[in-house]
């Protein structure tokens, strides 16, 4: 097959997928199924995940209040010039 009938398919091509239809139902449905396929585990959530969020959310709350802390890191090399840099990006 050459390069120009590969082309000359690709030019014919029609898309077909619901996600192009013109419907919004159609669409939301398209959508809906692959959700479905991609996460068929999905569950009901019990009192142990529910904990688990809350924990999660208390001990980013306390972090977040804490002061900032800075760090000052020097290190050299054996002739004297510096041998590390790290840049981390500053929080207001």
């Amino acid at each position: 097959m050459s390069d120009t009938s590969s082309l000359s398919e690709l030019a014919r091509f029609v898309g077909q997928s619901a996600l192009a239809s013109e419907d919004a139902v159609v669409r939301r449905q398209a959508v809906n199924a692959m959700v479905t396929r991609f996460n068929p585990g999905l569950k009901r959530r019990g009192v142990g995940d529910l904990l688990g969020v809350v924990m999660a959310l208390s001990a980013r709350t306390r972090r977040m209040l804490m002061p900032h802390v800075e760090i000052e890191l020097d290190v050299f090399d054996p002739a004297g010039s510096r041998a590390v840099k790290v840049t981390l990006p500053r929080r207001n």
